[in-house]
């Protein structure tokens, strides 16, 4: 599991933290800090890791990345840790179109498309 708070390269991303599976890499992103963690089996994982390093459950949202395809479909909004009826998201998609676009703003900020 890692922590990105600064730019990496796609490449970078793909050869360090792809260990889980073939073409998709789990992902949570900390829409308030700006942060992603990424590189395990499951996003609660990756959630936890968060939460210990100070980040509130509201502001974390799970996301999977498939970062071989073309730059607008790299990220699927879709998690268990995304069902939260209290913040009106009743299903595993990210439902709010504002969260979603915080969410591919920070991706798109951290992880460089250096295709």
């Amino acid at each position: 599991m890692k922590i990105i708070s600064t730019p990496i390269s796609r490449r970078t991303v793909l050869k360090e933290c792809s260990h889980y599976f073939r073409k998709l890499i789990k992902a949570v992103v900390d829409i308030k800090k700006q942060i992603i963690a990424i590189d395990a089996e499951l996003h609660a994982d990756l959630e936890a890791l968060l939460l210990e390093k100070g980040s509130k459950q509201e502001d974390l949202w799970g996301i999977n990345l498939y970062l071989e395809k073309e730059k607008d479909e790299q990220i699927e909004y879709t998690a268990l840790i995304n069902i939260r009826p209290s913040l009106n998201n009743k299903w595993m998609e990210v439902e709010d179109p504002r969260i979603r676009e915080k969410i591919k703003d920070i991706v798109n900020r951290l992880i460089i498309n250096d295709k």
